[in-house]
């Protein structure tokens, strides 16, 4: 019989996933989307930041927690799809209230976004930099300005659905792994039942 390596599985490393760097940029840019264009004392703004962050923080507690337990991992990865699931909400009122296109997602400019790699994602930093900059025209009625916000919105969008996209496969794989190893209690079970029948095989005479 095989031997378990550790009591404790591999866990944490959430800083190689794409999800977890996709997350982060989405932090950033709702961030400064939200510094940009919604007032600070309007309630959404903070209810966008935070979602966002929500985002990132439970895909880094869900990581660390699988070192104990995998249902947590589970739990937390599905707690950050829901605030990424918030955050498009928000940011479909936003045009909505605004009647500003909202892009299909099968649009030229939809594909375009999707089609980023993560070693794309300096790129698309800079293009929100660009889309959110102060510099921008003030004006309530310039047309720049609504092109501006058109566009920034439906990209945040494009990049909240890729996310979440990539989260239901980090989910799917997850309970995967749960399902065919189960939880810490299971595996604590095999390793104890592993050493009793070592201990066993050790005391027999030769």
């Amino acid at each position: 019989m095989a031997k378990e390596s550790s009591l404790i599985p591999p866990h944490g490393g959430y800083q190689k996933l794409i999800t977890y760097k996709l997350g982060n940029l989405i932090y950033d840019a709702t961030t400064a989307f939200c510094n940009q264009y919604i007032d600070i004392k309007d309630r959404t703004h903070d209810q966008m930041v935070q979602a966002a962050r929500s985002g990132v923080a439970n895909i880094i507690e869900g990581s660390v927690a699988s070192a104990t337990s995998r249902k947590i991992e589970l739990k937390l990865t599905g707690s950050a799809r829901a605030s990424q699931e918030e955050l498009v909400a928000d940011y479909l009122a936003f045009l909505r209230q605004r009647s500003l296109p909202i892009w299909d997602p099968e649009s030229g400019e939809a594909k375009t976004v999707r089609a980023a790699k993560p070693e794309d994602l300096s790129q698309l930093r800079q293009l929100m930099a660009f889309l959110v900059s102060d510099k921008s025209d003030k004006s309530d009625k310039s047309d720049k300005k609504l092109l501006k916000q058109e566009v920034a919105a439906n990209t945040m969008i494009c990049l909240i659905r890729q996310e979440t996209f990539l989260l239901d496969r980090q989910i799917s794989r997850l309970c995967a792994i749960f399902e065919k190893e189960g939880g810490f209690t299971e595996r604590l079970y095999r390793i104890r039942s592993q050493n009793r029948t070592q201990k066993m095989d050790n005391s027999k005479p030769e």
